[in-house]
């Protein structure tokens, strides 16, 4: 009798502990990683292709790998995000847990799988505000959380991406940018000159905060290999592609996208 009031009493104290501290509950990993992937129509189907298959081939590179099992706990948990205009981020693969070549493959095959789809628009307002939702009572607790931002144009729909940006980071939230330039001499609707100087002054930002820019299609899966090793291990710097400290200039206007897209639909 005695014992089963015991057991009754310790099987309650369990609950309220439970109750009271759901977040010690979430698994401990080194970083919570959402891949934001920019599948907007400005990039054709050869270039997506590219990019995805540059993210499948990094989840499966032992550099990466290695980079996990360099951190405290030796695992990571990632999720894919696909973005283009205000309605359309899609998650692609929900969070996963990596942490030895299996959980990669897994979480690459699932990827690779995965149909691609072009959508319209450039809005990286909402893709960051779709990827930062995605950290909130994920079941994880990192003790770094990275948003990797790729894009291949500025802001030219949705929130300004400025005071988005900042209230991202204001949660503690690192972003880093992959700003892509495949066809450099194309100019038109939804292209900028030094893409990357747009997303060093209006895109990335926190502690550590780097951005990566290709304007090779033969640079873009090595680079996005090296970028993931870079921001797993936390070793901004260290990439002859990276910027860890990019220039920025306190006048550069971060609604240039917003601009050329008024000046397209009303010239």
């Amino acid at each position: 009798m005695r014992s089963t009031r015991h057991r009754r009493l310790w099987m309650a104290g369990l609950f309220l502990l439970a109750m009271a501290g759901g977040a010690a509950a979430d698994d401990q990993v080194d970083l919570e990683l959402v891949l934001a992937v920019d599948v907007s129509g400005s990039m054709d189907p050869d270039e997506q292709a590219l990019q995805r298959t540059g993210y499948v081939e990094a989840l499966r590179h032992p550099e990466v790998l290695d980079a996990i099992r360099s951190g405290l706990h030796g695992r990571i948990a990632v999720t894919y995000l696909e973005w283009a205009g205000p309605a359309t981020p899609r998650v692609v693969v929900p969070w996963r847990i990596i942490d030895n070549r299996v959980s990669a493959e897994t979480f690459a095959g699932q990827l690779a799988d995965a149909p691609r789809g072009t959508m319209r628009g450039t809005s990286i307002s909402s893709g960051l505000m779709a990827a930062a939702a995605l950290f909130e009572n994920n079941g994880y607790a990192g003790m770094r959380k990275v948003i990797d931002m790729s894009g291949d144009g500025p802001n030219n729909m949705g929130e300004p991406v400025v005071p988005v940006r900042d209230l991202v980071l204001s949660r503690g939230i690192v972003i880093n940018g992959l700003p892509i330039t495949l066809r450099p001499g194309n100019r038109g609707y939804g292209s900028i000159e030094n893409l990357d100087s747009y997303y060093a002054n209006c895109v990335i930002g926190g502690p550590g905060a780097f951005l990566v820019a290709v304007s090779d299609r033969a640079q873009l899966i090595e680079a996005i290999r090296r970028k993931m090793v870079l921001e797993i291990a936390d070793l901004s710097g260290g990439f002859e592609y990276a910027q860890a400290t990019p220039t920025t200039d306190p006048d550069y206007d971060c609604e240039i996208g917003e601009k050329q897209r008024r000046m397209w639909l009303d010239p």
